[in-house]
Protein backbone atom coordinates (compact mmCIF):
# COMPACT_ATOMS: atom_id res chain seq x y z
CA UNK A 1 0.00 0.00 0.00
CA UNK A 2 1.26 3.22 -1.02
CA UNK A 3 0.50 6.71 1.11
CA UNK A 4 0.40 9.68 -0.04
CA UNK A 5 0.51 12.81 2.81
CA UNK A 6 -1.05 16.03 1.97
CA UNK A 7 -0.56 19.18 4.65
CA UNK A 8 -3.07 21.21 5.30
CA UNK A 9 -2.21 24.18 7.51
CA UNK A 10 -4.91 25.84 7.97
CA UNK A 11 -7.30 27.39 10.88
CA UNK A 12 -9.47 29.57 8.72
CA UNK A 13 -12.64 27.75 10.21
CA UNK A 14 -11.74 27.56 13.52
CA UNK A 15 -12.83 29.50 16.72
CA UNK A 16 -9.07 30.67 17.01
CA UNK A 17 -5.40 30.04 15.71
CA UNK A 18 -3.36 27.12 16.23
CA UNK A 19 -4.68 23.73 13.93
CA UNK A 20 -2.35 25.11 11.51
CA UNK A 21 0.62 24.29 13.06
CA UNK A 22 -0.83 20.64 13.00
CA UNK A 23 0.87 19.19 9.93
CA UNK A 24 4.49 20.29 10.80
CA UNK A 25 4.05 18.52 14.57
CA UNK A 26 2.82 15.65 13.37
CA UNK A 27 5.96 15.01 10.92
CA UNK A 28 8.00 16.33 13.65
CA UNK A 29 6.70 13.86 16.28
CA UNK A 30 7.30 10.64 13.37
CA UNK A 31 3.93 10.01 11.75
CA UNK A 32 5.54 9.02 9.02
CA UNK A 33 8.16 7.54 10.20
CA UNK A 34 6.35 5.19 12.24
CA UNK A 35 4.37 4.32 8.93
CA UNK A 36 7.62 3.96 7.27
CA UNK A 37 8.89 1.51 10.04
CA UNK A 38 5.98 -0.51 9.55
CA UNK A 39 6.34 -1.34 6.27
CA UNK A 40 4.50 1.10 4.44
CA UNK A 41 5.22 2.51 1.73
CA UNK A 42 5.00 7.04 2.42
CA UNK A 43 5.38 9.77 0.05
CA UNK A 44 5.36 13.54 1.56
CA UNK A 45 3.54 15.52 -0.98
CA UNK A 46 3.98 18.54 1.31
CA UNK A 47 1.54 21.29 2.25
CA UNK A 48 -0.72 23.19 0.33
CA UNK A 49 -1.40 27.03 0.95
CA UNK A 50 -2.95 27.25 4.05
CA UNK A 51 -4.79 30.02 5.96
CA UNK A 52 -4.46 31.27 9.49
CA UNK A 53 -7.60 32.30 11.46
CA UNK A 54 -8.47 36.03 11.30
CA UNK A 55 -11.48 38.10 12.88
CA UNK A 56 -14.53 38.28 10.37
CA UNK A 57 -15.79 41.77 10.90
CA UNK A 58 -18.43 40.77 8.80
CA UNK A 59 -19.87 38.20 10.91
CA UNK A 60 -20.82 36.02 8.66
CA UNK A 61 -21.94 32.83 8.57
CA UNK A 62 -20.16 30.95 8.22
CA UNK A 63 -16.99 33.28 9.20
CA UNK A 64 -14.06 33.46 7.15
CA UNK A 65 -15.88 31.40 4.16
CA UNK A 66 -13.54 32.89 1.34
CA UNK A 67 -10.85 31.77 2.98
CA UNK A 68 -12.11 28.13 3.80
CA UNK A 69 -13.09 28.03 0.45
CA UNK A 70 -9.61 28.66 -0.84
CA UNK A 71 -8.15 26.16 0.95
CA UNK A 72 -10.75 23.11 1.03
CA UNK A 73 -10.44 23.85 -3.72
CA UNK A 74 -6.60 23.16 -3.13
CA UNK A 75 -7.02 19.82 -1.11
CA UNK A 76 -9.50 18.95 -3.69
CA UNK A 77 -6.69 18.96 -6.27
CA UNK A 78 -4.45 17.27 -4.27
CA UNK A 79 -6.87 14.54 -3.02
CA UNK A 80 -7.94 13.65 -6.74
CA UNK A 81 -4.13 13.85 -8.20
CA UNK A 82 -3.36 11.49 -5.19
CA UNK A 83 -6.52 8.91 -5.58
CA UNK A 84 -6.02 9.09 -9.67
CA UNK A 85 -2.68 7.47 -9.06
CA UNK A 86 -3.93 5.29 -7.24
CA UNK A 87 -2.44 5.72 -4.07
CA UNK A 88 -4.13 5.85 -0.37
CA UNK A 89 -4.60 9.87 0.59
CA UNK A 90 -3.86 11.03 4.02
CA UNK A 91 -4.38 14.19 4.68
CA UNK A 92 -3.09 16.17 7.68
CA UNK A 93 -5.52 18.79 8.93
CA UNK A 94 -6.57 21.63 10.20
CA UNK A 95 -10.05 21.84 11.11
CA UNK A 96 -12.67 20.07 9.72
CA UNK A 97 -13.65 22.30 6.60
CA UNK A 98 -11.18 20.44 5.07
CA UNK A 99 -13.75 17.59 4.77
CA UNK A 100 -15.30 19.12 2.02
CA UNK A 101 -12.27 19.24 -0.14
CA UNK A 102 -11.15 15.57 0.69
CA UNK A 103 -14.61 14.75 -0.24
CA UNK A 104 -14.78 16.83 -3.52
CA UNK A 105 -11.37 15.52 -4.61
CA UNK A 106 -12.31 12.30 -3.78
CA UNK A 107 -15.15 12.09 -5.86
CA UNK A 108 -13.79 13.42 -8.84
CA UNK A 109 -11.17 10.58 -8.84
CA UNK A 110 -13.69 7.72 -7.61
CA UNK A 111 -17.18 8.92 -8.70
CA UNK A 112 -19.53 7.47 -5.55
CA UNK A 113 -18.13 7.46 -2.40
CA UNK A 114 -19.19 6.66 1.37
CA UNK A 115 -17.82 9.07 4.08
CA UNK A 116 -16.99 7.58 7.99
CA UNK A 117 -16.95 10.58 9.85
CA UNK A 118 -15.49 10.28 13.79
CA UNK A 119 -15.86 13.18 15.14
CA UNK A 120 -17.34 15.09 18.63
CA UNK A 121 -19.62 16.79 16.79
CA UNK A 122 -22.28 16.52 14.39
CA UNK A 123 -20.96 19.73 12.82
CA UNK A 124 -24.51 20.06 11.48
CA UNK A 125 -25.03 24.08 12.12
CA UNK A 126 -26.17 25.93 9.25
CA UNK A 127 -28.01 29.38 8.51
CA UNK A 128 -31.10 28.12 9.83
CA UNK A 129 -29.28 26.36 12.91
CA UNK A 130 -26.13 28.91 12.94
CA UNK A 131 -24.76 28.90 16.57
CA UNK A 132 -21.59 30.27 16.86
CA UNK A 133 -20.95 31.09 12.72
CA UNK A 134 -17.72 29.00 12.56
CA UNK A 135 -17.44 26.96 9.85
CA UNK A 136 -15.78 23.94 11.75
CA UNK A 137 -19.10 23.44 13.23
CA UNK A 138 -20.83 23.67 9.68
CA UNK A 139 -19.36 20.51 7.74
CA UNK A 140 -21.68 18.13 7.83
CA UNK A 141 -24.61 20.41 6.76
CA UNK A 142 -22.78 21.75 3.75
CA UNK A 143 -21.68 18.12 2.47
CA UNK A 144 -25.33 16.89 3.09
CA UNK A 145 -26.70 20.42 1.19
CA UNK A 146 -28.40 22.11 4.23
CA UNK A 147 -25.99 25.06 3.92
CA UNK A 148 -26.01 26.39 0.55
CA UNK A 149 -23.13 28.65 -0.24
CA UNK A 150 -19.72 28.12 -1.57
CA UNK A 151 -18.65 26.06 0.57
CA UNK A 152 -21.33 23.52 -0.62
CA UNK A 153 -21.01 24.36 -4.22
CA UNK A 154 -17.34 22.87 -4.21
CA UNK A 155 -17.59 19.77 -6.07
CA UNK A 156 -19.01 18.19 -9.09
CA UNK A 157 -22.73 17.54 -7.32
CA UNK A 158 -24.68 19.04 -4.64
CA UNK A 159 -25.12 18.00 -2.27
CA UNK A 160 -22.01 16.31 -2.35
CA UNK A 161 -23.00 13.79 -0.52
CA UNK A 162 -26.67 11.29 -0.25
CA UNK A 163 -27.27 11.14 3.48
CA UNK A 164 -27.05 6.98 3.06
CA UNK A 165 -23.68 7.74 2.09
CA UNK A 166 -22.57 8.77 5.59
CA UNK A 167 -21.86 7.42 8.93
CA UNK A 168 -21.21 9.51 11.64
CA UNK A 169 -19.68 8.40 14.75
CA UNK A 170 -18.77 9.25 18.40
CA UNK A 171 -20.81 13.18 18.15
CA UNK A 172 -22.04 14.75 21.54
CA UNK A 173 -26.28 14.35 20.86
CA UNK A 174 -26.07 17.25 23.97
CA UNK A 175 -24.26 20.03 21.73
CA UNK A 176 -26.60 22.36 20.58
CA UNK A 177 -24.18 24.52 18.75
CA UNK A 178 -23.70 21.48 16.59
CA UNK A 179 -26.57 19.13 16.69
CA UNK A 180 -29.96 19.73 14.47
CA UNK A 181 -31.76 16.94 15.55
CA UNK A 182 -34.45 18.23 12.87
CA UNK A 183 -31.94 17.43 10.34
CA UNK A 184 -31.01 13.81 11.82
CA UNK A 185 -35.18 13.35 11.62
CA UNK A 186 -35.63 14.00 8.74
CA UNK A 187 -32.94 11.88 7.66
CA UNK A 188 -33.84 8.00 8.32
CA UNK A 189 -30.84 6.79 6.38
CA UNK A 190 -27.96 8.68 7.60
CA UNK A 191 -26.42 6.27 10.02
CA UNK A 192 -25.25 7.88 13.36
CA UNK A 193 -23.99 6.65 16.51
CA UNK A 194 -23.55 9.49 19.17
CA UNK A 195 -20.44 9.01 21.82
CA UNK A 196 -21.97 6.81 24.73
CA UNK A 197 -23.56 4.23 22.31
CA UNK A 198 -20.02 3.98 20.55
CA UNK A 199 -18.02 3.93 23.51
CA UNK A 200 -20.55 0.44 24.58
CA UNK A 201 -20.48 -1.08 21.02
CA UNK A 202 -17.44 0.08 18.92
CA UNK A 203 -17.60 -3.61 16.77
CA UNK A 204 -21.04 -3.10 16.49
CA UNK A 205 -20.77 0.51 15.41
CA UNK A 206 -18.51 -0.46 12.39
CA UNK A 207 -19.92 -3.53 11.52
CA UNK A 208 -23.03 -1.17 10.95
CA UNK A 209 -20.86 0.95 8.83
CA UNK A 210 -19.22 -1.92 6.98
CA UNK A 211 -23.10 -3.28 6.14
CA UNK A 212 -24.42 0.01 4.88
CA UNK A 213 -20.83 0.77 3.01
CA UNK A 214 -20.10 -2.84 1.18
CA UNK A 215 -17.12 -1.99 -1.31
CA UNK A 216 -17.92 1.62 -2.28
CA UNK A 217 -14.81 3.55 -2.25
CA UNK A 218 -14.58 5.56 1.44
CA UNK A 219 -12.65 8.34 3.23
CA UNK A 220 -12.50 8.26 6.88
CA UNK A 221 -12.32 11.03 9.01
CA UNK A 222 -10.99 11.14 12.53
CA UNK A 223 -11.45 14.72 14.30
CA UNK A 224 -9.20 14.54 17.73
CA UNK A 225 -12.26 15.93 19.91
CA UNK A 226 -13.89 12.48 19.29
CA UNK A 227 -12.14 11.10 21.98
CA UNK A 228 -12.39 13.19 25.82
CA UNK A 229 -10.21 15.66 26.53
CA UNK A 230 -9.79 14.72 30.00
CA UNK A 231 -7.24 11.80 28.46
CA UNK A 232 -6.13 13.60 25.49
CA UNK A 233 -5.92 17.03 25.96
CA UNK A 234 -5.48 18.22 22.08
CA UNK A 235 -8.35 18.95 20.82
CA UNK A 236 -8.67 22.61 19.03
CA UNK A 237 -12.48 22.89 21.11
CA UNK A 238 -12.04 20.73 24.15
CA UNK A 239 -14.67 18.19 25.08
CA UNK A 240 -14.20 17.64 28.79
CA UNK A 241 -16.63 14.85 29.48
CA UNK A 242 -17.75 13.52 26.32
CA UNK A 243 -16.05 11.63 24.02
CA UNK A 244 -14.71 8.16 23.71
CA UNK A 245 -11.53 6.61 25.08
CA UNK A 246 -8.11 6.54 23.01
CA UNK A 247 -8.15 3.29 23.06
CA UNK A 248 -11.36 2.47 21.79
CA UNK A 249 -11.53 5.67 19.03
CA UNK A 250 -8.34 3.81 17.64
CA UNK A 251 -10.45 0.42 17.66
CA UNK A 252 -12.76 2.12 15.64
CA UNK A 253 -10.68 3.87 12.91
CA UNK A 254 -8.55 0.64 12.61
CA UNK A 255 -11.86 -0.87 11.59
CA UNK A 256 -13.42 1.75 9.20
CA UNK A 257 -9.55 1.72 7.79
CA UNK A 258 -10.02 -1.98 6.96
CA UNK A 259 -13.22 -1.14 5.10
CA UNK A 260 -12.91 -2.88 1.79
CA UNK A 261 -13.22 0.48 0.54
CA UNK A 262 -10.85 2.36 2.44
CA UNK A 263 -9.07 5.42 0.21
CA UNK A 264 -8.29 7.84 2.53
CA UNK A 265 -7.49 9.40 5.74
CA UNK A 266 -8.09 12.78 7.43
CA UNK A 267 -6.63 14.09 10.42
CA UNK A 268 -8.23 16.99 12.23
CA UNK A 269 -8.15 19.44 14.49
CA UNK A 270 -4.95 19.01 16.14
CA UNK A 271 -3.65 22.28 18.11
CA UNK A 272 0.15 21.55 18.97
CA UNK A 273 -0.13 25.20 21.12
CA UNK A 274 -1.88 22.97 23.77
CA UNK A 275 1.13 20.54 24.53
CA UNK A 276 4.50 22.69 24.71
CA UNK A 277 6.09 19.40 25.86
CA UNK A 278 5.17 17.02 22.78
CA UNK A 279 4.13 13.97 25.07
CA UNK A 280 0.23 14.21 24.11
CA UNK A 281 0.99 14.44 20.55
CA UNK A 282 3.66 11.36 20.81
CA UNK A 283 0.48 9.51 21.97
CA UNK A 284 -1.79 10.45 19.48
CA UNK A 285 1.02 9.83 16.85
CA UNK A 286 1.82 6.30 18.11
CA UNK A 287 -1.99 5.49 18.62
CA UNK A 288 -2.78 6.99 15.03
CA UNK A 289 0.01 5.35 13.07
CA UNK A 290 -0.39 1.72 15.35
CA UNK A 291 -3.96 2.15 13.70
CA UNK A 292 -3.58 3.00 10.09
CA UNK A 293 -0.88 0.11 10.29
CA UNK A 294 -2.80 -2.74 11.84
CA UNK A 295 -6.04 -1.89 8.91
CA UNK A 296 -2.87 -0.87 5.59
CA UNK A 297 0.18 -2.60 6.46
CA UNK A 298 1.23 -5.28 4.39
CA UNK A 299 0.12 -8.50 6.10
CA UNK A 300 2.52 -10.35 7.54
CA UNK A 301 4.53 -7.36 8.54
CA UNK A 302 5.90 -7.91 12.15
CA UNK A 303 8.00 -4.63 12.51
CA UNK A 304 5.21 -2.43 13.34
CA UNK A 305 6.92 -0.42 15.93
CA UNK A 306 5.59 -0.38 19.28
Amino acid sequence: MEIEVIGVPTSAGAHHAGQDLAPAALREHGLLDRLRAGGLVVHDAGDVAGERFRRDPSNGVPRNLDAVVRVAALVAGEVERVLTAGRFALVLGGDCTIELGVVAGAQRALGDLRLAYLDGDADLASPGHPGSGIADASGIAHLLGIADDALARLGSRFPLLDDRHLAMLGYDPDDVDAVDAAALQARPGLLHVDHRSLAAHPNGAVLRVREAFGAAPVVVHFDVDAVDSAELPLANFPHYGTGVPLATAMEVLEGLLALPGARALTLTEVNPTYDPNGAELDRYVHAVADAVLEALAPEGDDAHPR
